[in-house]
């Protein structure tokens, strides 16, 4: 089980002791050069490792994770299924300001240290000497920049500032304490800051002033800025400062960046180069500068056939694209190709589960999905073992939605809550409805006499939601509800079901399985319009009351409730203690229903890479993918790994 330290002395009142990387090497420790960069340096087009790095490193203490120290060079090869998924080396590389250990406790990364007091006043400083990957020095006038001509810029930022960085509905103050330090104050506290910062898709505080500048009406002439919005197309400076400032998703080549490899390839193409940031600022335990691997090579193609294209060979690095229904196969391509292939346990709250939209637009229905009973009977009716055997061969554990053992805030009657097999209770909570009534084929009536038939709907992006759906329409007709599946496109999907469309819908659960009580309860309130059982509520809350409405379900407002005062609080013991007022509440609700968690993703990778842990939690949060177990310590070695 992940365990959770902690780790913030955040007590009112009190200033928190400084939170520093691990113990740093100075610059004349370092190792020798990597042998791309060698030649380079020799030629005087790059300046010495001892230069490049930061005059503390971030030191990776490879020993402590079981890993050995690596040999520089090679080139990985990684299959992705559009374009925008180069964004999972953004997120596979995980360079943060502040970022998760393994252990899921806050570190500094690219910072050097940090200090937070009473979860309201944070103060960041850098490492003397961190470069960008262009060579130039990062320093708080990048911080500055962003904050005050981006951030802060209505057209760059029509939505406003950021929800991670308000508290209480106020932005912070922003003070440049020095070239390398500077704060972020608020009057009321903001636990969201530091998980937002940690993020997968992590809030912007940090962009290269250098370099956007030139993309700035601030900071250009009128001619200059308008010859460069012609070069790219677009018609407002604002789109041309957005388009070349992209970092999650790194399409511009010429943007500096702070993660381990760089994009080299421009728009559009069929492949993409990453090569080696010649400033990252971590190296190891012996002074060798991370990352270890040269290049990635990221290769486009259909995503039905990448699992294919793996088993045969074609990638070095592989989780995206492929899932447990390849694995048998996958596992075959271990005797043909030079490959090995490992389990991680998937860190979704449900690997897949069914959300009643609790708006959908039928008065029949809506009044139905939001009786309690009509969840707890339909959640009752499902055989999650026949579901476990059949779909992942009963290695995933039959469960509710909600957080798995690896939390520390896991309790397992969260996991039991209404999600054992029980068709005779849920009989009698369906008559307790009131829907008593069958038509010939013993299927139950509405009270408006209409069948009691539920449409679920799917994006239709793979087999097992419709493999899954055909085994629990088997389940609901034995109590008398008809299951009708109906696939459409993500898009239209989630459009339909912010219209009220949708009766209920099959996705994924709860995105975070692994919280710890530091982590935003969001999931577990209407807080996104994206949330597919209440997602007008959700609007309500993401727009600050501006759309939407407020729920009329008094267990689902009082779940806002807890989040609102989670986003008050400043001690650890506090949030874990609304944490578990949320669980409690939203799985004994059953807001979702969850079938299984706990499934194995499988990661394919070339047998010469070494350093790929045996075992790992996949997900997109916490877990940054591959993020949190460092692939810029992966290597390339002459043996298998």
């Amino acid at each position: 089980m992940i365990t959770r330290r902690l780790t913030l002395s955040l007590l009112a009142g009190a200033a928190a002791a400084p939170f520093l990387a691990p113990a740093a090497r100075a610059n004349a420790g370092l190792g020798e050069e990597p042998e791309p960069l060698a030649s380079a340096v020799a030629k005087g087009d790059l300046p010495p490792m001892a230069e490049r790095v930061p005059k503390t490193p971030r030191v990776i203490d490879l020993a402590s994770m079981n890993r050995k120290p690596g040999a520089y060079g090679g080139t990985a090869r990684m299959i992705i299924g559009s374009q925008k998924d180069i964004r999972f080396m953004t997120i596979n590389g995980y360079a943060r300001l502040i970022g998760y250990t393994q252990k899921l406790e806050f570190q500094a990364d690219i910072l050097e240290r940090y200090t937070v007091e009473e979860a309201r006043i944070y103060t960041f400083t850098l490492r003397e000497g961190h470069r960008w990957s262009d060579g130039h020095p990062l320093t708080s006038e990048d911080f500055r920049y962003t904050w005050e001509d981006v951030i802060l810029n209505e057209d760059l930022r029509k939505g406003g500032v950021q929800r991670e960085l308000l508290a209480e509905g106020n932005p912070p103050r922003f003070e440049v304490v020095d070239e390398r330090t500077v704060r972020y104050s608020w009057d009321a506290p903001n636990p969201d800051f530091l998980p937002a910062i940690a993020a997968a898709s992590p809030v912007t505080l940090l962009l290269p002033a250098h370099y956007m500048k030139q993309f700035h009406k601030k900071y250009v002439s009128e001619d200059d800025l308008k010859a460069k919005m012609k070069a790219a197309r677009v018609k407002k400076w604002a789109d041309l400062h957005i388009k070349m400032s992209r970092q999650y998703r790194p399409e511009n080549p010429d943007l500096p960046t702070l993660d381990p490899w760089r994009n080299t390839t421009a728009l559009p193409a069929e492949q993409y180069i990453f090569d080696r940031n010649p400033y990252f600022h971590r190296v190891d335990e012996t002074g060798r500068q991370l990352p270890y691997i040269d290049r990635f090579v990221l290769n486009i193609s259909s995503p039905g056939i990448i699992a294919a294209k793996a088993g045969a060979g074609e990638a070095d690095l592989q989780a995206s694209g492929i899932d447990f229904v390849d694995y048998a196969f996958l596992k075959d391509a271990e005797t043909r190709y030079p490959v090995k292939v490992k389990l991680w346990k998937r860190t979704l709250g449900s690997r897949v589960a069914l959300l009643p939209n609790l708006n959908c637009s039928d008065p029949v229905w809506q009044k139905l999905l939001r009786d309690v009973r009509m969840r707890r009977a339909l959640s009752l009716a499902i055989n999650r073992h026949e579901i476990n055997m059949a779909a992942f061969y009963g290695l995933g554990k039959e469960s509710a939605d909600t957080i798995l053992p690896d939390s520390p805030l896991f309790k397992p009657s969260y996991s039991a809550a209404w999600s054992a097999f029980d068709p005779a209770a849920a009989n009698r909570l369906l008559d307790e409805l009131g829907l008593t009534e069958r038509d010939g084929e013993g299927m139950r009536l509405l009270p408006d006499g209409r069948v009691a038939r539920i449409v679920v709907e799917t994006p239709g992006e793979g087999t097992l939601d419709t493999d899954v759906l055909e085994l629990i329409t088997d389940h609901w007709a034995k109590v008398g509800i008809p299951l009708f599946i109906k696939t459409s496109q993500r898009e239209v999907f989630r459009n339909r079901a912010m219209g009220g469309d949708i009766i209920m819908a099959m996705w994924l659960g709860l995105d975070n399985g692994v919280p710890t009580a530091d982590m935003n309860p969001g999931e577990l309130a209407p807080s996104a319009d994206s949330q597919l059982q209440w997602p007008v509520w959700g609007m309500h809350h993401l727009s600050l009351g501006q759309f939407g409405h407020a729920p009329e379900l008094p267990e689902a407002q009082r779940l806002v409730d807890l989040l609102k005062q989670w986003k008050l609080t400043t001690t650890t013991p506090e949030r874990a203690a609304i944490w578990q007022q949320m669980l409690a509440i939203y799985t004994d609700q059953v807001f979702s229903i969850g079938i299984v968690n706990g499934t194995l993703q499988p990661l394919l990778h070339s047998a010469r890479m070494h350093n790929v842990p045996e075992e790992g939690l996949y997900g997109f949060e916490p877990t940054c993918y591959l993020g949190i177990y460092m692939t810029d310590t992966f290597w390339f070695g002459d043996s298998v790994s």
